[in-house]
Order: structure tokens, then sequence, then C-alpha cells
């Protein structure tokens, strides 16, 4: 086992390995170190989540090399329409609106497992990188000159900076006395995955009901998934996939996930609408409370917080990986920017800039989700008339929608280079 990294990463998830592969792909010394055996992390139940990348994350897997072997089984969103329960005013954004190009979607839905895997199978090539899992790092000791990451088996790991990306309830940020503002929601995100009748042409729909957002997510039609679709419903002849993130009042929740397979289908379908045509869930059932957490601190001495260890946002906008994916963009191209300059990368001076670079852009989209989710789940009639009034207001201001796709799209602010498709 490797015993010295000039970067040690707590957490093989999703941002930890995106790091990892980032800084170890321009020869930094990298050890990732987590609880969990990396086969079972590949496997469905283990996270049956799809995620929204953004066009601007998308050209951060694009500069790592990555996206080359996610690209196959990404589905392009190419238009979302935001619609207010019952309310005939809505808000329509269109990918073409934009005029950069017909290739240029709005961004992607993928499969976590599918994301999980590329950057695994990048990793296991990068020769300085080093994946340590399963291990758990019981604690760290930091000094003016360096970082050990203590494992639970004893070893020790010598590093200049240890990145924490262990989940919300981050162990490292909680040791470093790094103090978090945070909430539940008394929420909880159902998700599953849904076949249908009708394609779904690359559209996403939020539809706003009484108890949260309802998310209809077009996903790519695998061919390996094809037959299992089949098996799964004799009758039904799918024309594609949806992924549903249907957010759901806590206490109703548990008895929704119990339900025999066709009553969950009557209250799903029920939410969902017609305009797929027919539908029959046919993945697994997933239950994620949500929360809003947002850390105090993005540092201490020698420690950087990335991904959900330092934010937590409500997925009403689907940005919670893409603020994770900045993150890592920033910090990576701050490390490397110091070691090429031969400098120290766990400098105070180093992680103060990262900090800055980050915070308030994440303290940003915590307000607006955090915003959002109270005034669409608000029922008063004054308050749901002005909101209404709002979509429609925006659906007709062209230069807005656009301001607000590019967003979106992480297309605008202080973008890092592999943010912006440049190698490091």
């Amino acid at each position: 086992m490797a015993e010295d990294a000039e970067l040690v990463i707590a957490g093989a998830g999703l941002t930890g390995m995106l790091l990892g592969v980032a800084c170890a792909g321009v020869g930094l010394a990298v050890a990732i170190v987590d609880p969990q055996d990396p086969a079972a992390m590949l496997d469905q139940r283990f996270d049956g989540r799809t995620s929204a990348i953004a066009y601007g994350s998308r050209l951060v897997f694009d500069a790592i090399g990555v996206w080359s072997e996610i690209a196959a089984e990404a589905e392009p969103i190419r238009e979302i329409r935001v619609a207010d329960d019952d309310s005939p005013l809505f808000l329509h954004y269109d990918s073409r609106e934009l005029g950069l190009g017909a290739d240029t979607p709005l961004g992607y839905i993928v499969e976590n497992r599918v994301l999980r895997r590329a950057l695994l199978d990048r990793a296991r090539a990068l020769p300085s990188l080093t994946l340590l899992a399963p291990n758990r790092i019981a604690g760290m000791e930091a000094s003016e000159t360096g970082a050990v990451a203590v494992l639970d088996t004893g070893a020790r790991l010598r590093a200049r900076l240890v990145a924490a990306a262990d989940g919300k309830a981050s162990p490292l940020r909680q040791a470093a006395g790094i103090r978090a503002i945070e909430w539940r929601y008394h929420q909880t995100g159902i998700v599953t995955t849904v076949a249908h009748t009708r394609a779904h042409a690359g559209i996403a729909v939020e539809h706003f009901l009484p108890a949260g957002p309802f998310a209809i997510l077009p996903m790519r039609d695998l061919a390996d998934q094809k037959s299992a679709t089949r098996q799964a419903q004799a009758s039904l002849a799918p024309r594609g996939r949806s992924s549903i993130v249907w957010t759901e009042d806590a206490d109703l929740a548990p008895r929704i996930l119990a339900l025999p397979q066709a009553e969950f289908a009557a209250e799903l379908g029920a939410r969902f609408g017609g305009f797929l045509g027919d539908i029959e869930p046919v993945g697994p059932r997933f239950a994620y409370p949500l929360a809003l957490m947002q850390a105090e601190r993005y540092v201490a001495r020698r420690l950087a917080l990335v991904g959900e260890a330092a934010h937590v946002i409500h997925p009403i906008a689907g940005q919670g990986l893409n603020i994770g994916i900045r993150d890592i963009a920033a910090l990576a191209e701050l490390i490397v920017d110091t070691r090429r300059l031969g400098l120290d990368i766990g400098a105070a001076a180093v992680l103060e800039q990262y900090q800055r670079w980050r915070r308030a852009d994440s303290l940003l989209l915590a307000a607006v989700t955090d915003g959002l989710n109270r005034l669409f789940s608000n029922a008063i009639a004054p308050v749901r008339l002005a909101r209404d009034a709002g979509l429609a207001v925006v659906n007709r201001l062209p230069p807005l929608k656009r301001l607000l796709m590019r967003h979106a799209m992480g297309l605008i602010g202080d973008r890092p280079r592999l943010a912006r498709g440049l190698p490091l």
C-alpha cells in the first residue's frame, strides 16, 4: 500500500473520483480512500439515481478525457418545460434559442453508475493514482509542513493536502471543527425509472405539485436494458425511458414506496400525466431525505471540502452535482498551477483562494433552490398567482431566458479552465 501522496482524497464518490482523475491525469501523486468496495459502487442497487450534467460540466469530463466513455449513455436535454400544478401558464427553455449550434444541448441525463464506471476505469489507467478501498480515514493530523491521513488499519498517508469528498456528514469536516448550517426539508425524494410508449424527444419536465417538484428526466434507451424492460412489462411496447425524481411529503413517502407495483404505478401515473403515453415503472425504487447544508468554511489547515462535504442543496434545479464539479475544476486548477510553480499545494493562501472562488456560487444556488422550493410548495392563492405570472413573464422575455439558460448550463461567471473545456 502506498504510504505517500501529494494529495489524499477522502471519498471515492463522483466528486472524489473526479478530483483524483483530474489531478493524477497531469502527474500528481494521488491516493483516494473510501470505505466501500469499488465493485459494489457500480451496482445499480448501490445508487439508482441519475444526474443532470450541465453542458459546462460536460466540458470538465471532456477536458480530463472521460466524456468519450460516457457519451453513448448520456441523453441530451434539448428542452425544459416548467409547469405549476394545473396552471395554464408555463416556462419553456429551448437550447436552439441560444444559437450555440444544433449539437449543444442544455445538458445531459446520465445514470450515476455510468459516471462511476467511467471514472473508475480512468482511475485504474493512471499510474500516479492509488485507490485504497475498502479503507477508511480514521483521523487527520495537520502541520505547517504537511498532513497525515491516518487509516483505521493504522497506516499513515503523508501528503501536502487532504480533500474531503466524504459526503454531507463528512467526518473530516466535523473533526476539523467546521460548523455547518443545515436543516431537513419535510420532503423525501423518490427516484425510479419508467418506460413509456411515446418518445421523450430530449424534453425534461419540472412539474411543481403541492408536495414539491415532480421531475421527468429523459434517459437514453440502452440496448442492454431494452430486454429487461420488455420482460418487466409484456403488454407495453416502450419507445423510451425517463428518470423520475418525485418530491413527496416525508410522512407519506414511506407508504408510497411500500405500495404493490400496480398501486405504485397508479400513484405515479396520476402525477405523471399522459403526454408520453402509457407508462410503467421498470426500475428499483429509491428514497433520499432532502436537506440543505452549507459549511461555514470550505477549508481548514491542509484540508479542502468539496462537493456535499461543503454544501447540499435541494434537487429542485438539478444542480447539486454540478456545483461539486465546479468545486473540482477550481481546486484542481489551483493545485496544479501551484505545483508547477514548485510551491506548496496545501498552503493556506491556496486554500483561501479556493474558498473565495467557490463559496459565493454555492451560497447563491443554495438560496435560489431553497427559495424556489418554498415558493412553489405554497398553496396560498395570491402567492400562486404571482409565481404563475412570473413564469409567464420570463417565458416572454427571450434575453432573460437566454441568460437563465446559460447560467443553468454553467457558461457564465469566472470559470476554471476545465469548465471551459481546456486542459489543466
